[in-house]
């Protein structure tokens, strides 16, 4: 494996760096996400603007640059380094990505407005009962004349409070747990939503917006349709997805793992740096090594989302459960070195430390996608 940048990444990676150390105010984005609207939509709009981040890893057809995996690893670990809340992942990975793979004229459409920073997108995919299995639904989509009627309930979907658009995963055919049977819908927000699409917006540990989902005869049109037997399309984005918060995750554990050794040269004990006491030494530098490790796990994944299916399937897995190990373990050791301020809202490494707990169950559990990767290989 070539693990090097090109001189386009490269520059993509200069560049994002530059302007999230120039632009992105930790302090202003926890005040967006705490009493604010859950994200900055200026900063979307500069992403998308003044750097092209957003249609970085976005097909031509939908005003992107065509970039690959290896544009998706850039980006997210900057975005992860910097804390950044605005909705990469929903809006790009399972958003703009998915709608072009559809090939549905209103899906691309949608892309398009999110490429050019005007929209951002949500997915409906999972539910209570799903067990992180995305053909285990049961919200259904009835034929009604013309369109279609979807019934039933989706859970913490990440981004829908703030979204312009809302992809659906709803069964069409089959029982629960028949891959064959999903499809996917794309729904309108905002003004245009339709009625009885109910929702219940919450936080996060980590502060996003999410919003549980409730759809009671949401009556649809025809078009509202954009994939059927849509589960090995929703799967491959599920699994970039995946791959791309295993990126943000390294971004987020090379910030924490930098600043609590820069902490530990500084923070005085017994007229001594607490640095230079041989048991933190040594805490630190298994620290190191599960970023190390998080750092190949990281390449394995994003180098292999090209691949077959169960290969996919089984790097990203493994790359999944290496990074949630770490990131318990380096969120954890960064704030007991810090010690009781490691926790409190001033200093940056709580907000990190949330983040990353939260990266631990996002998109499954260790234990998850280590059966999965036992199944898979």
């Amino acid at each position: 494996m070539d693990f090097t940048l090109t001189p386009e990444q490269q520059l993509l990676a200069d560049g994002l760096g530059k302007f999230l150390d120039a632009r992105y105010d930790l302090q202003a984005s926890r005040e967006a996400v705490k009493v604010g609207a859950g994200w900055q939509p200026e900063i979307w709009r500069a992403l998308a603007d003044e750097l092209g981040v957003i249609g970085a890893c976005l097909p031509e057809a939908v005003g992107g640059d065509d970039g690959g995996p290896e544009e998706l690893m850039v980006v997210t670990e900057a975005l992860g380094h910097a804390l950044v809340v605005e909705p990469f992942v929903d809006s790009v990975v399972l958003g703009a990505r998915l709608l072009h793979a559809t090939g549905a004229e209103p899906a691309l459409a949608a892309a398009r407005r999110i490429a050019a920073g005007e929209a951002v997108s949500a997915l409906a995919a999972l539910e209570d009962s799903s067990g992180g299995v995305l053909s285990r639904i049961a919200t259904s989509a009835d034929r009604d004349g013309d369109g279609w009627v979807i019934n039933g309930t989706k859970a913490v979907v990440t981004s829908a409070p703030i979204a312009d658009y809302l992809i659906v995963s709803a069964r069409t055919a089959g029982e629960p747990d028949d891959p064959a049977g999903v499809s996917l819908f794309l729904l309108e927000l905002g003004d245009n939503a339709p009625a009885g699409l109910t929702s219940h917006p919450l936080r996060t540990i980590d502060d996003r917006v999410a919003a549980d989902l409730v759809f009671t005869d949401v009556r649809v049109p025809a078009d509202a349709l954009i994939a059927e037997s849509a589960i090995d399309l929703l799967e491959r984005a599920w699994d970039e997805a995946t791959a791309a918060v295993v990126s943000e995750a390294v971004g987020l554990m090379r910030k924490v793992f930098t600043d609590t050794v820069e902490y530990a040269k500084q923070r005085q004990q017994f007229g001594v740096p607490i640095g230079s006491f041989q048991a933190l030494q040594h805490r630190m530098v298994d620290m190191h090594l599960e970023l190390e490790q998080s750092v190949a796990a990281q390449y394995f994944a994003i180098l292999s989302l090209d691949d077959a299916p169960a290969e996919r399937a089984a790097a990203v897995s493994a790359a999944k459960a290496t990074i949630s190990r770490a990131a318990r373990f380096i969120g954890q050791n960064a704030v007991q070195l810090h010690g009781g301020m490691g926790m409190t809202e001033e200093l940056a490494i709580g907000h990190y430390f949330k983040r990353l707990t939260a990266v631990e169950y996002e998109f499954g559990t260790a234990d998850a996608h280590l059966a999965r990767f036992a199944a898979s290989s």
